[in-house]
C-alpha cells in the first residue's frame, strides 16, 4: 500500500454530492480539482499507509465533528472557487 491522504476520497465524495443540487455552479474537472484542493488545504491531512491505519481512519470518519468539518470546508471551497474560476 502507498502513503496516502485518506481525506482526498472523502472530499471528493464530498464536493461531487454537494454540487448534485448546485445547477448554477461550474462542475468542470478544473472547477472540481480546485474544490478540492481548497478543501484539502484547510483540512488536517489523514495520512494512511496501511489497512489498519485505514480502518482507524474511517473510525474516525463516523464522528459528527469530523463530518461536519469536512462539510463545512467543501462549501466554502464550492463558494470561493465558483466565484472566481481559473478554466478557460
Amino acid at each position: 500500500m502507498k502513503i496516502k491522504n485518506y481525506l482526498e476520497d472523502i472530499v471528493r465524495e464530498q464536493v461531487n454530492r454537494i454540487l448534485v443540487d448546485k445547477k448554477n455552479i461550474c462542475t468542470c474537472e478544473q472547477c472540481r480539482l480546485d474544490m478540492m484542493t481548497r478543501a484539502l488545504n484547510h483540512l488536517p491531512p489523514k495520512y494512511v499507509v496501511s489497512q489498519r491505519g485505514h480502518v482507524h481512519t474511517r473510525l474516525d470518519e463516523l464522528t459528527t465533528q469530523f463530518q461536519a468539518d469536512i462539510v463545512r470546508e467543501v462549501i466554502k471551497a464550492i463558494r470561493i472557487i465558483s466565484k472566481r474560476p481559473r478554466h478557460k
